[in-house]
């Protein structure tokens, strides 16, 4: 047990740790309490890695690094987020986040220097896709293994952040750098998901940046639903895919 791990008392007691005896440690510093039945091995403050694996090999709930985070651990994405760092998290199903994860960043907050470094969870959930083994990955952080999506699934969950949470510009550049994807990932992604609009803007961008993937799809197999679809205000109809997208983006590219 390292500094700065976050314990679950569950976890203690099937390593012959009581609460009582996790209350000694309390007092005596060696375990920093943070919520009911949680701890952190003292030393160091948790960082938002010890959360996260916390949650995969303690409680195995179905959570895994997500989107832009995803992205950026494998190299994918050189977005600066100014003032508060977004961690996206997917959560998948119907499980309930614990009161102690939702209110990790305020705690670590109040230990930091200022609010320059604060972060915060961005909780997505791809409902209209069932995800398998074969859309995650693992990334170490500093040390830390934690399951992720891999960079097929982290493009989708990206996508389907636009426009409410990430804008058009910001999706399109980085799907720029999203040239070495798996075309039988991504098909098997797009064929499983309901996710209409992602759906066509996902091969809208592949078509866009001409990546080669992208000629390897079968999109007969993918579902595309019918009608149009608004993704920008004030935007142009593009016709493949009857979506609106900004007006740079029509036949260019």
């Amino acid at each position: 047990m390292s500094s700065g791990e976050v314990i679950l008392q569950s976890w203690l007691s099937s390593h012959g740790i009581t609460p009582q005896l996790a209350k000694k440690y309390c007092l005596s510093q060696w375990l920093i309490k943070i919520g009911t039945g949680v701890y952190y091995r003292s030393g160091r403050l948790p960082t938002w890695q010890n959360a996260i694996y916390c949650l995969q090999s303690q409680s195995n709930s179905m959570v895994h690094l997500a989107g832009l985070t995803s992205l950026a651990r494998q190299g994918k994405s050189h977005y600066l987020q100014l003032n508060m760092e977004s961690i996206w998290i997917n959560v998948r199903g119907k499980p309930v986040l614990p009161k102690w994860f939702k209110a990790f960043p305020t705690m670590h907050l109040s230990a930091t220097v200022s609010e320059d470094q604060a972060l915060r969870w961005e909780i997505i959930k791809t409902s209209k896709l069932t995800c398998i083994d074969d859309d995650l990955t693992i990334v170490d952080i500093d040390g830390i293994k934690l399951k992720a999506s891999t960079q097929e699934l982290a493009a989708f969950e990206v996508l389907e952040a636009v426009p409410y949470s990430l804008s058009f510009e910001h999706a399109a550049e980085l799907f720029q750098g999203l040239v070495n994807l798996s075309p039988k990932r991504v098909e098997s992604i797009l064929k499983r998901s309901g996710s209409i609009q992602t759906n066509r803007l996902f091969l809208f961008f592949g078509h866009f940046y001409k990546h080669p993937w992208i000629a390897r799809l079968n999109e007969s197999e993918i579902n595309l639903g019918s009608g149009k679809r608004m993704i920008v205000l004030d935007g142009k109809l593009e016709k493949r895919y009857q979506i609106t997208v900004p007006e740079q983006f029509i036949n260019i590219g």
